[in-house]
């Protein structure tokens, strides 16, 4: 059973669609919150000295200042207008892209696309830049570009977004494997100086951002900064800082709070939700060799490693399987695009049961991708009918109704009030 692939491009574009209006909507009911913790860290700017994760703060303080408005509603206007990119960016660049009905199911993972409106402290974070920022780069490695141009974007557009959010660079290893695919290189001996070079500067912006954190007095000037200008006070992200600025209590954090049913709980969320996009990179090899790599079994292992160190010094554990499953799939769907893997017939099995089980197969589909997602936290548990709540509370808030009291008195009503509200 083929893909029709007109019908997925009209679902998808529906999809993001929805998913972008309720992102939008639920950052504007977001932005003038005063504990929200997305608001919070886009308050951290450079008035106290250099630091990191500021530099968007500081163009949103510049700009609230100049056209006399508030903070927060520069703010709002940065975020809402990222995500419409992001959301046009992905509707073009994965249109006509999916080949099997395996492919489908990733792009639909419940940790991808759904992800930030299902767990709205995730939504409006400074990941939106990495990835409008990483989808440029995967449009400029295309097939018809020249080699040098995407070595010229990571020379001057990775420190930026180190600037805006320096974890990026355990991510740095998905462009490099793509940069080495574009450069058709084979063997050590053959990379071109150029290219690690290009990587030099992300690399040496990151170890700047680390040798340069915000001292106390710093921390101090920015927070009274705030205050004097915009009456807002520094908290939640910016007011750690100060508190956690040092890279050993970032792993103190975690490990005071670590416990066996996290990690179990984790290991069977990442199992779950990668387990579509998993099973294609097993069932996928290049096309040529990258030094001794043709199958990708071996190489998404080492690209995704990097990242066990975010996991590692944050406790926001939903939020690090979100990005890092966004960067996995686009890497991947980059390789469907450019027709440079070819994939087993192994993973069209999942084409057949939908040929012969529809029904069943629909609902499976729908269990995986819109029933659950993990909270942000590493110490929350899984949530539960994460499209439906979505819907739910949002026609709430639009429609300004406090929940469903027809029948209040029915053990349906009571149920939906006890285990879905």
């Amino acid at each position: 059973m083929s893909i029709n692939i007109k019908k997925f491009n009209n679902l998808f574009t529906i999809f993001v669609t929805f998913i972008m209006f309720v992102a939008i909507y639920n950052l504007y009911l977001k932005h003038n919150v005063g504990n929200d913790s997305t608001i919070s860290e886009w308050l951290i700017n450079y008035q106290g000295g250099f630091t990191r994760r500021g530099i968007i703060g500081e163009i949103c303080f510049h700009i609230s200042k100049f056209l006399n408005i508030g903070l927060r509603d520069t703010i709002f206007f940065f975020q809402s207008t990222m995500y419409v990119i992001f959301s046009i960016l992905l509707v073009t660049y994965i249109k006509n892209v999916p080949k099997n009905i395996l492919t489908v199911i990733a792009i639909y993972s419940p940790v991808f696309l759904l992800y930030p409106v299902a767990e709205l402290e995730v939504l409006g974070r400074k990941e939106i830049f990495l990835y409008v920022g990483f989808i440029f780069f995967l449009k400029l490695c295309n097939q018809t570009t020249n080699k040098d141009a995407s070595l010229i974007y990571v020379f001057f557009v990775f420190p930026v977004l180190c600037l805006i959010w320096e974890p990026f660079i355990f991510y740095l290893p998905f462009s490099f494997f793509i940069v080495l695919i574009k450069h058709n290189v084979d063997s050590f001996k053959k990379i071109n100086f150029k290219i690690f070079f290009a990587f030099l500067s992300p690399l040496f912006t990151a170890i700047f951002i680390v040798k340069n954190l915000l001292p106390p007095e710093g921390h101090e000037i920015m927070k009274q900064s705030l205050m004097d200008n915009f009456n807002e006070r520094c908290y939640m992200s910016c007011a750690l800082l100060k508190s956690k600025s040092g890279i050993a209590i970032q792993f103190q954090s975690v490990l005071n709070i670590l416990t066996f049913e996290a990690l179990f709980r984790y290991f069977l969320i990442i199992l779950v939700s990668f387990f579509p996009l998993l099973f294609l990179f097993k069932n996928s090899e290049l096309k040529y060799k990258i030094f001794i790599f043709q199958k990708l079994s071996l190489p998404i292992f080492l690209l995704l490693l990097p990242s066990l160190i975010l996991f590692s010094s944050g406790t926001d554990w939903g939020r690090w399987v979100n990005i890092t499953y966004t960067f996995s799939v686009l890497f991947y769907l980059y390789l469907v695009k450019n027709d440079l893997i070819t994939v087993k017939d192994n993973v069209l099995i999942f084409n057949n049961y939908l040929k012969n089980n529809k029904k069943m197969f629909c609902i499976i589909f729908f269990i995986f991708a819109f029933y659950w997602n993990p909270k942000t936290s590493m110490t929350g548990d899984v949530a539960t009918n994460s499209l439906y709540k979505v819907v739910y509370n949002n026609s709430k808030r639009i429609f300004k109704f406090d929940g469903l009291y027809l029948f209040k008195d029915s053990w349906i009503i009571k149920s939906h009030k006890k285990y879905i509200e």
